[in-house]
């Protein structure tokens, strides 16, 4: 039995986890929960979709174990009730119309997100080249797209640019930009309301679909499938799709049904932007905002701040918030005294080819001058294969010199390294753990 009331364990709770966790984190997974009944035995909640249940007890078990206490059997002494769907009252939306009110409201896209205020660098150039070219032919060029990345590195950012493109230059197309999260909403939706066959024909009257986050996907196994078949009848009718996920196919706990359904078309990867690209990135959006910053102090932002460009438009915000209300012009010094707890400090070690080919010989019992060589032995190319993908994530540099440290190669003959290992890390214990060790070793 409880010893306080329920709604006293989850404020506790709720209170706790909003100082652990980010903003976004707290308002997307913790707020939307109530609680929605007063029992003595078991705390009771009302979450918005299974979603967030699910998310709930796979992210915060722990947490929750801290606050809540355990039936005789183990488990915690909690439930959950799906909240009912919202109806509408308004007279606009109280007739049926041909497609799901859920589906008309998520296909909203970001205005700011489009092609002309993508920012182009060696990192994602050839990302936005694939990206652009399904704008100006969806269903002809790479079906499907896969673009896989680190958080903010602007996947979403070109996701939106695709749809904007085609509803602007191909008008008669059916576009739909969904989350995963929200098609996995939509579903239960439908099955509750027992209207599949409306979900059905919505999707598959679609001619482009772009879906976020497909990572949240894994281990739903009913969602996945239903998300698949989805896909091929689509495919099979040369509809594009495009997806965006943070990892590569490969290193997704999908079915291999699934995985090989993405690995169709084509997989490109958004790279963290180099110097040069976060300093044209920080003057384009603060020509965006109307604030003035000299190339010295974008210089001085793109140099201590440079994991993702998500983080340097927050520092930008901030700075232009401050600069406005102090009505001030934007220095190193105001930068320094306004944003310095942002600063990210490099890796200890500077990661080279060099060091990398080193660490990858001495783990696999071969030469540098074999690894750069032109061997196809199975003992050489393998270590040169895992050289090239840690010189790719690690190294923040063009392919293409990156390519050429190896003894001349190719681009494209990294690229093809790069991937199979990336595949293989979903599967290979071995691989993976001697990944993680060359890592450290460089990293350290």
């Amino acid at each position: 039995m409880l010893t306080k009331t329920p709604k006293q364990c989850w404020e506790e709770f709720a209170q706790f986890m909003e100082d652990c966790c980010t903003a976004t984190e707290f308002q997307n997974w913790i707020a939307p929960i109530k609680v929605c009944a007063n029992s003595k035995e078991e705390l009771i909640l009302e979450v918005p979709n299974i979603f967030v249940q699910e998310y709930l007890l796979e992210n915060f078990q722990k947490q929750l174990e801290n606050f809540l206490p355990l039936k005789a059997n183990g488990k915690l002494a909690l439930s959950f009730e799906i909240a009912s769907p919202k109806k509408k009252t308004t007279p606009a939306q109280s007739k049926p119309t041909s497609q799901p009110t859920q589906e008309t409201n998520t296909s909203i896209l970001n205005s700011g997100y489009t092609f002309e205020h993508f920012i182009e660098g060696p990192s994602n150039q050839f990302v936005k080249s694939a990206a652009f070219g399904i704008g100006m032919s969806p269903g002809k060029s790479y079906n499907p797209l896969f673009i896989h990345g680190g958080v903010g590195l602007g996947k979403t950012h070109l996701l939106h640019a695709i749809g904007h493109y085609v509803k602007q230059h191909h008008k008669r197309m059916k576009v739909h930009c969904i989350t995963t999260e929200q098609f996995i909403n939509d579903l239960v939706g439908h099955l509750r309301s027992k209207s599949m066959d409306k979900m059905k024909r919505f999707y598959r009257s679609l001619d482009v679909l772009l879906v976020d986050d497909i990572q949240f996907l894994e281990n739903r196994l009913n969602f996945e499938e239903e998300f698949c078949n989805m896909f091929e009848a689509l495919i099979n009718q040369n509809k594009q799709i495009v997806i965006t996920c943070d990892k590569p196919p490969g290193q997704l706990k999908l079915s291999e049904r699934m995985i090989a359904r993405m690995e169709w078309g084509l997989v490109a990867n958004v790279g963290v932007p180099d110097l040069e690209t976060r300093v044209a990135i920080i003057q384009h959006k603060a020509e965006q905002k109307g604030i003035k910053i000299s190339h010295r102090v974008a210089f001085f932002i793109a140099e201590r701040i440079f994991n993702n460009v998500r983080q340097l438009e927050g520092a930008l915000n901030r700075l232009t918030a401050y600069s406005r209300m102090m009505g001030i012009d934007v220095t190193e010094e105001i930068v320094e005294s306004t944003m310095s707890e942002l600063f990210q400090k490099a890796p200890h070690k500077r990661v080279s080819v060099d060091n990398i080919l080193k660490s990858v010989a001495v783990m696999f019992g071969v030469r540098v001058s074999e690894i750069c060589g032109s061997s196809r032995a199975k003992n050489v190319a393998f270590p040169r294969q895992v050289a090239m993908y840690l010189a790719k994530e690690m190294i923040n540099d063009s392919l293409i010199k990156l390519a050429a440290s190896f003894g001349g190669k190719t681009h494209s003959t990294l690229l093809h390294a790069w991937k199979k290992i990336s595949k293989q890390l979903g599967t290979d214990e071995m691989l993976r753990r001697q990944i993680q060790m060359a890592r450290r070793n460089l990293e350290s």
